[in-house]
């Protein structure tokens, strides 16, 4: 830790530096002064291209999120729900997937900032996390936009984007400004859980340079009730088992502050603080879906707390030569859970820990905490100039990433004595250093140059070295050619990459399974125990992103677009099948290692036009062509296709009525086990599903509006009946109805 506060230090001191125009967070589109020779930016050039997407606050009103803005950001192309794995394990920890390369590509930013909180979540052998992503640290009424950046564009945000990137934009009012806002959704179901919402905004002038936000929130969607899915029945034996668990419930607690500065002319400095707490309410879930008898006692009670605390400066600049964006962030997210079981079928499970009696046997709960910090910054400098005669908006950046994790816990399983020379590890526990870091710097450039009137061409270059796996250079060309004022064609291709995460790299970091974790070969598991150690020496994984789409506009109002994509994934990290200690027939050593590629391909498009001069109509889809990895099996659990589609009624100038529809297509289950290579026997897929929803968005007043609507309209009953190796891991929730009001002041 004394190497984190020394960085701390030095990061204070980079601080004072931003202050003074040297870095920043972006600009929204309305407070970007238009330059002379160029009226968009490079960055907002590339939003309105292809392969990008937005959520506007009036979308958000007119289909409110029900708990998590991930519901929103599904229904664009490209995207779905997903665990962070194929195994289909936690599989009612559902995280925005974009493109089928898996959550834990996906970069989530609010504000431009990253969020890496869910990184101080155990990552168990097959790639499982026990978390539900970061797409729920900001109220939906406090959001101005999403935007939604996939493919090509996206990899020139770093680290974790090789799918794409959501960015949350916040509201920032300039004019005093209240907000209150209600929201009630009331399952039909009496098993399911309800939720209830409450928040407020108040921000405006606090002195003739200074303005204020604050904001606060309170969220909470209750846990299903542990017998809301069907019995489970052995088809061989017909013995019945227990359900499958349900989605366990959520509580959110957020407040924030933002003090902004406008030092001087076309210079505004930012001070935020902000604080979240999100805890749980347990529904029963294990690691393989059961509810066992530990488990079942805990059921509606909190097992699990986030705490997440972030501090930032940013820094918005504009000069004769252009406009500079930057920011410095810190993160602290406190990870704080029950004790789980580390090894075989209690991994991961709820397990008593502590001895209260004296007799030497643990019959207490006790809650422990991983800690992350996450150090954050960017300096970005945007300047138009003119190259061999051609406009064109060149853009500089500069970026850090340092992560530092306190982790005792996970690191806690004991070592073999027989292993300790190969494993270079201590045997006991309490003798391993349970700190751990990475630090990341980027450089990169890009230029958007308007080659002709109907040429723009954007080239671009990243450089990132980490003091864990070295280099990676990533190149990127994205080139839009305008047809004519209807027809447009985008290409690109980019190199993406992702970091090894800290559980990955950590040595000390000992995964034990006690038998069924272990590889099969020739069709026969290896005898167990077996031990998979985090590797120091991993390297980066890449993806190869590449894609054709073109776009028309015109005709009776009609906006299209279609896309084809494709990913090259390689030096994907699994635990590994090489064993460490040859010959041993017990305590097999393992590692993490890069051990494979996987190729992701498909369509996206997207249709919208209006239907007179009351209705309109939109509709997008996703078509999967390839999810594989070199062994054939899937490289996430999504649909073979998904559209989504909407018809709004504008009834009257204040009334809109939307009727809406999501049809997914068949998900195919894995047939072998990624990380054990086990071939299975009996898998289940998931059979397409329909789900339809009806809204109505009735502005009341310039100061007042009324939303009210009933989600899953048709009552589509969507269950868990599986675990691993399955696709039927997840609930979709039965008919709601909804209720939210909004008042502005």
């Amino acid at each position: 830790m004394a190497a984190f506060r020394s960085r701390l230090v030095s990061g204070t001191s980079l601080s004072l530096l931003m202050s003074a125009g040297l870095a920043v967070a972006p600009l929204r589109a309305q407070e970007v002064t238009v330059l002379e020779e160029i009226v968009l930016t490079a960055e907002e050039q590339t939003k309105q291209a292809l392969g990008v997407s937005q959520i506007t606050e009036e979308d958000l009103e007119k289909q409110p999120v029900v708990n998590d803005i991930a519901e929103a950001v599904r229904k664009q192309p490209g995207v779905n729900l997903t665990g962070s794995t194929a195994t289909g394990q936690r599989g009612n920890q559902r995280q925005i997937d974009i493109r089928g390369i898996g959550p834990e590509n996906t970069l989530i930013l609010i504000d431009g900032k990253p969020v890496l909180s869910r990184n101080s979540v155990k990552m168990s052998r097959g790639g499982e996390r026990d978390t539900r992503g970061d797409s729920n640290w900001v109220p939906a009424e406090l959001i101005e936009r999403i935007e939604v950046i996939r493919g090509p564009a996206a990899a020139r945000y770093g680290s974790g984007a090789s799918g794409g990137v959501v960015n949350i934009i916040t509201k920032r009012p300039e004019t005093f400004t209240g907000q209150l806002g209600l929201h009630w959704s009331q399952p039909q179901n009496s098993q399911e859980g309800v939720t209830k919402r409450t928040n407020f905004m108040l921000a405006g002038p606090a002195g003739e340079r200074l303005t204020v936000r604050v904001f606060g929130n309170y969220n909470k969607t209750g846990a299903d009730d542990p017998d809301l899915n069907p019995p489970v029945t052995d088809p061989e034996t017909g013995e019945v088992t227990e359900p499958y668990a349900a989605r366990e419930g959520v509580v959110n607690k957020d407040a924030g502050a933002l003090l902004t500065w406008d030092v001087a002319p076309g210079h505004e400095l930012d001070l935020q603080f902000d604080f979240s707490r999100q805890g749980n309410i347990f529904a029963g879930d294990t690691r393989n879906g059961a509810i066992n008898d530990d488990s079942a006692r805990l059921a509606g009670s909190e097992t699990s707390r986030m705490y997440r605390r972030t501090l930032s400066t940013a820094h918005r600049g504009q000069y004769d030569f252009g406009e500079s964006m930057s920011y410095l962030q810190w993160e602290q997210t406190d990870n704080t859970r029950l004790c789980t079981g580390l090894a075989g079928r209690f991994e991961d499970n709820y397990v008593p820990c502590v001895d209260t009696d004296g007799d030497g046997e643990n019959d207490a709960f006790r809650f422990n905490t991983i800690k992350l910090d996450n150090i954050a910054a960017k300096s970005e400098w945007i300047m138009p100039m003119d190259l061999g005669g051609r406009a064109s908006r060149m853009t500089l950046g500069a970026e850090y990433r340092g992560e530092f994790m306190h982790d005792p816990h996970s690191i806690a399983n004991d070592l073999p004595p027989e292993l300790v020379p190969d494993a270079g590890v201590p045997e006991d526990p309490a003798d391993r250093d349970p700190d751990s870091e990475q630090n990341l710097i980027g450089l990169y450039a890009e230029s958007n140059i308007e080659w002709d009137e109907r040429l723009t061409l954007t080239p671009a270059l990243r450089f990132d070295y980490s003091d864990t796996f070295g280099n990676v250079w990533s190149p990127g060309l994205n080139a839009t050619y305008e047809f004519n004022d209807e027809w447009t064609m985008k290409l690109g291709v980019a190199r993406a990459f992702k970091t090894p995460n800290l559980f990955q790299l950590n040595p000390n970091y000992v995964y034990r399974t006690n038998g069924n974790g272990c590889p099969w070969v020739d069709g026969e598991q290896l005898s167990g125990p077996c031990l998979v150690l985090g590797n120091p020496d991993l390297e980066a994984e890449k993806s190869l992103n590449s894609e054709i789409g073109i776009a028309y506009e015109g005709l009776q109002g009609i906006n299209a677009s279609l896309t084809y994509f494709h990913n090259d994934y390689d030096n994907r990290i699994g635990s590994g099948f090489v064993q460490y200690n040859q010959g041993a027939t017990e305590n097999r050593l393992y590692r993490w290692e890069n051990e494979g590629k996987a190729v992701v391909s498909g369509l996206e498009g997207n249709f919208s036009t209006d239907l007179g001069d009351r209705f309109a109509f939109n509709a997008n889809f996703t078509k999967m062509i390839r999810s594989e990895k070199d062994n054939g099996e899937p490289l996430s659990l999504v649909p073979e296709y998904t559209i989504n589609a909407a018809l709004d009624w504008h009834a009257t100038e204040a009334l809109t009525v939307t009727l809406s529809a999501t049809h997914y297509g068949r998900i195919e289950a894995a047939s072998v086990a990624s990380t054990t290579g086990e071939v299975y026997e009996d898998t289940e897929s998931r059979d397409p599903y329909t789900l339809v929803n009806l809204g109505g968005n009735w502005r009341i007043n310039d100061t007042a509006r009324v939303s009210a609507g009933i989600s899953n309209l048709f009552d589509k009953t969507v269950v868990r009946t599986g675990s691993g190796s399955d696709a039927n891991t997840f609930n979709e929730p039965g008919r709601a109805f909804y209720l939210s009001l909004d008042r502005s002041f």
